[in-house]
């Protein structure tokens, strides 16, 4: 969106007190991200009346209703077709009255191609190749926010990589909501476009947040080929109890998701698996928790993302009985926290003595922050910037989130 602006010479800004136009491309995940949406509306309104405020994204477009009731936003739309919120921004300087265009997505509606040239402060660059989701996971808004499935195609993306490859960057993200259904409706596997990245020459390519869907033996045995794939892979668990993971609408059993996560593993050398793990979801008992808890350490994951399980309406969770009281699921959640810490600080430690390639992004009173192939965060230090450059680090110590190492010339 912000490419849509600068090319009609708009200026972007990161002072929202003086900006002219200010968007909030909005989530929806959680009713805590709703909060957070509805209070940055109303703070950047009060804090520049006469800027015009778009909402857009996941929020209006799951409960155009209730955005609705926002009067704060002068510009109210969802997810669909964002090239046209620069019209929407030139609608409202010509007319003062809130405008509400929100088009419902369609089960057949293609891929929305959008490409982006440049990623300003960032030494990787992020590029979105499927969008929405046909899981109705039982407590997700997703595939009413977003959308089915669908899949950008190859020859529009490979546009776009030799744009950003043109542009200097090593390192390439392919991200998508659910990223391993890419493809399907397409007669293509989420491993082609992966594929594509690699023979472009970056010297990483990276994939964003994963389900468990289509990993299947083929699909490893093709990415084990790529020798700039970076082996890290964000698999979303949400519980390791079986019972939970049926009332969820998940549709893999702990056992299963296990036997993967080995199979990743026996793939490539010091892999990392991360996940999401939610706790308090409606029926789940204190012995389901703990099965739970004792699956994420059997995995021994590199790191988990842990939050309580929020109620979302228009979902068939938030029609279940037994929701767990939020007393209850704030005490789950710092113990699950406590794990995650611990399997955290293993893993940390156990990259001690081993030498590494670290794509180098910040430099700050002469220590340079950059992460590995498998996303192991490292500093160490320097004379010298070495932004967006890829050199060896022997790791030596970690501290708080990080390994701590020395140029390993």
């Amino acid at each position: 969106m912000g490419e849509l602006f600068k090319i009609k010479d708009y200026q972007i800004t990161d002072d929202p007190k003086t900006a002219n136009v200010i968007i909030v491309n909005s989530c929806t995940v959680t009713a805590s991200s709703d909060q957070k949406t509805r209070q940055a509306v109303r703070r950047f309104k009060r804090n520049n009346p006469s800027a015009i405020v778009v909402l857009c994204g996941c929020m209006p477009q799951a409960f155009p209703e209730k955005s609705k009731e926002l009067l704060e936003a002068d510009i109210i739309t969802g997810n669909k077709d964002h090239k046209m919120i620069l019209d929407l921004v030139e609608k409202k300087l010509k007319k003062n009255e809130q405008i509400v265009d929100i088009p419902e997505h369609e089960n057949d509606e293609p891929f929305e191609e959008f490409e982006v040239d440049n990623f300003e402060g960032r030494t990787r660059a992020f590029i979105k190749i499927q969008d929405g989701c046909n899981r109705f996971c039982s407590y997700c808004i997703i595939p009413y926010s977003r959308g089915r499935s669908r899949s950008r195609s190859l020859e529009n993306l490979s546009v776009e990589l030799d744009k950003i490859k043109t542009a200097g960057y090593k390192e390439v993200v392919l991200v998508g909501i659910n990223f391993c259904c890419y493809g399907l409706d397409i007669g293509k596997t989420f491993v082609d476009p992966i594929e594509l990245a690699c023979k472009k020459g970056f010297e990483r390519v990276r994939i964003g947040s994963l389900e468990y869907d289509n990993i299947s033996d083929e699909a490893i045995e093709r990415l084990k080929k790529l020798p700039n794939f970076c082996p890290q892979f964000h698999m979303s668990l949400q519980s390791g109890c079986d019972k939970t993971l049926r009332a969820m609408n998940r549709h893999y059993t702990s056992d299963e998701y296990l036997k993967l996560c080995n199979k990743l593993r026996s793939a490539w050398d010091n892999t990392t698996i991360t996940t999401d793990l939610m706790v308090g979801f409606s029926g789940e008992t204190d012995e389901d928790f703990e099965k739970s808890i004792e699956f994420a350490k059997t995995v021994g994951f590199e790191k988990i993302h842990v939050f309580p399980y929020s109620v979302r309406p228009n979902t068939n969770a938030a029609k279940l009985p037994d929701q767990v009281d939020p007393t209850t699921k704030n005490a789950r959640a710092a113990r699950a926290i406590e794990i995650a810490d611990e399997l955290r600080c293993d893993f940390l430690k156990a990259q001690i003595g081993k030498t590494v390639n670290v794509l180098c992004e910040t430099y700050k009173k002469g220590i340079v922050s950059g992460y590995t192939e498998n996303y192991t965060p490292v500093k160490f230090e320097s004379d010298i910037d070495l932004n967006n450059t890829i050199v060896k680090v022997k790791i030596t110590d970690t501290y708080d989130d990080s390994c701590v190492g020395t140029r390993a010339l």
